[in-house]
């Protein structure tokens, strides 16, 4: 099996806090935004409890489909058609909530908020809440407000794009501690993508 087999599409920083130990057999993991599953790859294959939610029907079939060539005695209701800042799953029914490359996508403020309390909710105590997602980090001055937090990016797409102090505000807000330094990579000056790494108490 070559590597790609094995991990898939993963995230690079995802992989990091797998190869740091922080995601480890037998935690239960829920993939807040999973898409078509590129994420899970890895998981599925080694025995993850692994759960998703998406508002796109197309992409949850694809993970489910994913899944059941992966982990075929994986139920297809573990991944379901829902938005984040709306999930049914349980108060602290996580190990792990990953959220990778959704974040961006809030319209304004209240859905921003909104996903990120969902993913805290659903989170246990102790947990690890991993996001990736687009800021304005080190492109302060080649990005255009179109609405509040919604911003024209260089590359031409319109995201939601936080900042440094947002975060490590809404980390205390959280009451959350983080568990590596925000890390933000700064694509060619077209966009911005930072890593928020928080561990609930």
């Amino acid at each position: 099996m070559d590597l790609h087999q094995q991990f898939g599409d993963i995230d690079i920083y995802l992989f990091d806090q797998l190869l740091k130990g922080r995601i480890a057999p037998g935690m239960r993991v829920l993939d807040a935004g999973c898409g078509g599953g590129r994420n899970v790859v890895y998981l599925l294959r080694e025995g993850y409890d692994v759960f998703g939610t998406d508002a796109d029907p197309n992409a949850v079939d694809a993970t489910r489909r994913l899944a059941a060539a992966l982990a075929p005695g994986m139920p297809a209701e573990h991944f379901r058609v829902e938005p984040v800042e709306g999930m049914s799953f349980p108060d602290g029914f996580a190990d792990v909530v990953l959220s990778s490359a959704v974040l961006h996508f809030a319209r304004d403020d209240d859905q921003f908020f909104a996903m990120v309390r969902e993913m805290w909710r659903v989170l246990r105590g102790g947990g690890l809440l991993f996001c990736r997602l687009a800021s304005s980090i080190g492109m302060e001055s080649r990005v255009r407000s179109v609405a509040g937090r919604r911003c024209l990016l260089p590359d031409g797409s319109e995201r939601y794009l936080v900042d440094a102090e947002m975060l490590m505000e809404l980390t205390g807000a959280l009451r959350g501690t983080l568990v590596d330094p925000l890390k933000t990579t700064v694509v060619q000056d077209m966009r911005s993508m930072t890593t928020w790494v928080v561990r609930k108490h």
